[in-house]
């Protein structure tokens, strides 16, 4: 049928004894002109009708917009990822708003729930922050008298002692609105972005006054600024700095709003951002000593199941220098330890492998060591064990191991003393004590090796303290080339070459001192250290009792050394 072609001839239907053509062009296409003058040119009977029908082809025109509709849906999705990453926070997301705060902000009732009750330790800080908290509380008391509150209170301690969980406490007793930010977060790629957060920042801040900001690690916008222009300078950072100043305590009054600010490098601080006015206090979050890690391992403690008659206080003793995130970890550490042998409870044991699992790392049995280098590790740390046990004023050993943790292939656990201060005589027992191993292995072997790499990197560091630091070298005198500021830029020694050479040779007589008085403990005592090493080869692992049945009992700190075959209670007769 040719019904279906009807559309294309005026809507009628082709006659079928007739021929009928239809072609497609262009719109440029004119028939009459094209056409005219062949359709002239035949006989009138022959003639051909010539008949437009005009037909718009919508899919070329969307050919024409597919590729400008693709760009645009790109860049809409490019713009949205854009503000998704930069947006965060309380600026509620948008490119348009990259140059708002990132600061979380927490209100009253929507707080952490974290009270000074689960701040273990940290008594004189906990004190000095608390009266900030009492003071947004009961603002008469101190008003009454003329007081002020601080402005600002600078959290500075080492890692992991609790710096940012003393100021969760604090958002979660003061009951005020509470905002927290991250020193990195002010900068961004754009020019101009950390000084419009600041701004921002402390506008919502004064908008809710009373409350409290708090900058967490504040040392990435707060670095102190370079004197010279065209070195390591950075204006963006500098900017925010600036305007960081002059919200804290500019030409205008922030009342009510106070600064909380963490940071474990104050000596890279900007001295105007230090000073009175801005950072009023400044509160030292040191390492737990004994008390505090008692109280620390009671919070970690709470949700274990532990064995019955748990010494605590043991604990606390076996982990000196650790901080509160190291306490954490242990605990968490010692459970899967014990969850791993299938124990029902945790003992004192998975307590004591998991201190070594953080302390000297993975243990690896399965390494393959050789006859002669086990006997060799054996004797290099049966000399440390030995020198540290005669000298009294060397740090007390813990236990020893030839089992290979991490990259070392034996290891000496001391228990140093938590003192503040130390002297010449127990730095140079200390040095003597770790030249002990390569001693050791001259005296047995004849010849040294590589295995006291890490001994001899620890002396040569303490020799070249004690004589540049520490004024404790008679030729160099009582001087210090200790830089406290640490600025990493000053590539010129602040002292001549003469000194230089005389610091290298003091250092080295250190050295060479604490080496000679190794080896001559190790032959005094011959075969109590034979006898050690045996022991340490057959048994792997070797404890202070061990040591105090071969040697004796140990000399107390500050009397002199142990003659062979005589005891403590000997000498101090």
């Amino acid at each position: 049928s040719l019904k279906k072609y009807q559309s294309y001839f005026g809507n009628k239907e082709p006659l079928a004894n007739v021929a009928h053509f239809w072609f497609q062009m262009g719109p440029n296409f004119d028939s009459d002109k094209e056409l005219g003058e062949i359709r002239s040119s035949l006989p009138p009977e022959k003639r051909f009708d010539i008949k437009n029908r005009e037909q718009k082809n919508y899919l070329g025109i969307l050919d024409w917009l597919l590729f400008p509709i693709l760009l645009l849906l790109l860049w809409f999705f490019m713009i949205r990822r854009m503000s998704r990453n930069m947006g965060g926070g309380a600026a509620g997301g948008g490119i348009f708003n990259v140059g708002k705060s990132q600061a979380k902000v927490f209100d009253k009732g929507s707080t952490p729930k974290v009270t000074f009750k689960d701040v273990a330790g940290l008594e004189e800080a906990k004190v000095e922050v608390m009266e900030i908290v009492d003071f947004l509380k009961n603002p008469k008391k101190y008003t009454a008298l003329g007081g002020k509150i601080p402005k600002g209170a600078l959290l500075v301690g080492p890692p992991g002692t609790g710096k940012t969980l003393l100021a969760k406490a604090v958002a979660g007793e003061a009951d005020v609105p509470f905002f927290s930010i991250s020193g990195s977060d002010f900068v961004e790629m754009f020019v101009g972005v950390g000084a419009s957060r600041v701004r921002d920042l402390f506008k919502q801040a004064k908008e809710k006054a009373p409350c409290i900001v708090f900058i967490d690690e504040i040392d990435a916008v707060g670095r102190a600024r370079s004197k010279n222009a065209g070195f390591s300078s950075n204006d963006e950072r500098e900017n925010t700095l600036n305007q960081l100043l002059t919200e804290m305590d500019g030409f205008g009054t922030n009342s009510g709003v106070i600064v909380l600010a963490a940071t474990n490098r104050a000596d890279i601080l900007d001295k105007a951002l230090m000073r009175a006015g801005r950072f009023d206090r400044q509160i030292n979050v040191d390492l737990p000593e004994l008390k505090e890690r008692e109280e620390i391992f009671e919070v970690h403690l709470k949700n274990l199941k532990l064995a019955k008659d748990f010494d605590k206080t043991f604990l606390a003793k076996q982990t000196p220098g650790f901080s509160g995130a190291d306490i954490a970890n242990v605990c968490n550490e010692a459970a899967l330890i014990a969850a791993r042998r299938n124990k029902e409870y945790v003992d004192k044991q998975d307590f004591l492998d998991a201190v070594d699992r953080i302390v000297g790392g993975l243990e690896k049995r399965s390494k393959i060591i050789t006859p002669q280098e086990k006997r060799t590790i054996a004797f290099h740390e049966a000399g440390h064990a030995t020198v540290s046990w005669i000298l009294p004023n060397a740090n007390p050993l813990l236990k020893v191991t030839i089992i290979p943790r991490g990259k070392a292939l034996g290891a000496a656990w001391y228990l140093p003393e938590e003192r503040q201060i130390t002297t010449t005589e127990q730095m140079m027992d200390e040095m003597a004590a770790t030249m002990g191993g390569r001693a050791a292995e001259e005296l047995v072997n004849g010849k040294i090796s590589t295995g006291a790499l890490s001994d001899l990197e620890k002396v040569t560091k303490q020799a070249y303290a004690m004589v540049s630091y520490f004024g404790m070298s008679k030729a160099v005198g009582n001087l210090s080339f200790y830089d406290s500021q640490d600025s990493g830029y000053n590539f010129s020694k602040p002292y001549s070459e003469k000194t230089a050479e005389l610091i290298d040779k003091e250092a080295k007589a250190l050295i060479d001192s604490a080496h000679d008085k190794a080896l001559e403990i190790l032959k005094q005592y011959r075969p109590q250290f034979t006898e050690l090493a045996e022991l340490l080869l057959s048994r792997e692992v070797i404890f202070t009792e061990d040591l105090e049945k071969i040697f004796g009992p140990r000399a107390k700190e500050g009397n002199e050394e142990l003659q062979p075959g005589e005891s403590a209670g000997e000498k101090n007769e």
